[in-house]
């Protein structure tokens, strides 16, 4: 499966952004969905997965509250909605695909490119 991530950009802090993560290939309602972001100079980190259907969902403590995940198998799409934003949200968002509920970014196989986020103080 191919990921394209889209929907970042600039954005004061405590407003609101919508990433969305478009899938190709006909097998995307069989794997599940995950976000993860990378701030410079630190690892990549987990921020939200969601399961094959879409009925269960985690997120990191960090965005809990703030962050939400959801699919759209009919049209292959995964999104992620993030309000309340704060300037420790600035990152390059990669959307990806695994065959696990993880946190281990190892655990997913299929990586979009990342669209940057960046939080103004």
């Amino acid at each position: 499966v191919q990921l394209q991530a889209s929907g970042g950009g600039l954005v004061q802090a405590g407003g609101s952004l919508g990433l969305s993560c478009a899938a190709s290939g006909r097998t995307f309602s069989s794997y599940i969905m995950g976000w993860f972001r990378q701030a410079p100079g630190k690892e990549r980190e987990f921020v939200a997965q969601i399961s094959l259907r879409g009925t269960i969902t985690y997120y990191a403590d960090s965005v809990k509250g703030r962050f939400t995940i959801s699919r759209d198998n009919a049209k292959n799409m995964v999104y992620l909605q993030m309000n309340s934003l704060k300037p420790e949200d600035t990152a390059v968002y990669y959307c990806a695909a695994g065959s696990v509920m993880s946190r281990r970014a190892n655990d997913y196989n299929y990586w979009g490119q990342g669209t940057q986020v960046t939080v103004s103080s």
